[in-house]
């Protein structure tokens, strides 16, 4: 069998046995503060998808206070459980205190993993984001010049204001805004607008004109 194998199913052995010691210190401490029968075996199941939901939101869709603040909610509870039933709690006589945070953990965890679920991921402008050097830029063309109403004296036209220069938009910073404007739309219902647009990447307003066209 190879070795890689072998590794992997110890670090699955592990992982089973440190969540089953937990998932029982979970329950062995909501049954001693009151909650018996199938309530005492939700709890454990509360807290770990809490946390795995969490961790999920920080994985996904990056760093944020949402996501840390309740990752280290089920964190803290689920430590907290494991060294309140290592013999440092009386389990005979639990505190008031502890008798309710423990009823009140059922309304927390609802409140926690409904802000996960449908709260909107904060996409903030990556600063260590750069354009690949390779990238061709894409040229915008500038729009047309408006028709001028023709007169019969030519030398009395005034002189054409020049074209605007095309404003380079990398290919790199296309693709990064056609993923912004996308996770926008699949999120709100509606096409992202260039404002928007402008503050979620981080660029000058020429530039997130530039890049609106192209994503027209």
């Amino acid at each position: 069998m190879p070795r890689s194998l072998l590794r992997v199913d110890a670090v699955l052995v592990q992982a089973v046995i440190a969540g089953a010691l937990s998932f029982a210190h979970l329950h062995d401490l909501a049954a001693a503060a009151g909650q018996d029968g199938w309530k005492a075996w939700a709890y454990p199941i509360s807290v770990d998808l809490l946390l795995v939901a969490a961790w999920r939101r920080l994985r996904t869709d990056g760093p944020s206070r949402l996501a840390w603040c309740w990752f280290l909610t089920a964190l803290v509870a689920s430590l907290g459980a494991n060294v309140a039933t290592a013999g440092l709690l009386d389990l005979e006589d639990v505190p008031a205190w502890l008798r309710i945070l423990v009823a009140a953990w059922p309304a927390l965890a609802f409140m926690g993993g409904t802000l996960l679920a449908h709260s909107p991921a904060g996409h903030s402008p990556d600063p260590d984001f750069a354009p690949e050097v390779e990238s061709e830029p894409v040229a915008v063309a500038a729009p047309d010049p408006e028709p001028v109403a023709a007169v019969d004296d030519a030398s009395a036209l005034p002189p054409a204001d020049p074209a605007p220069p095309a404003v380079p938009v990398p290919a790199a910073l296309v693709d990064h805004a056609r993923k912004v404007a996308a996770d926008h739309e699949e999120r709100t219902g509606s096409r992202i607008d260039t404002d928007t647009l402008r503050a979620r990447l981080g660029v000058p307003p020429h530039l997130a004109d530039a890049i609106a066209a192209q994503l027209a």
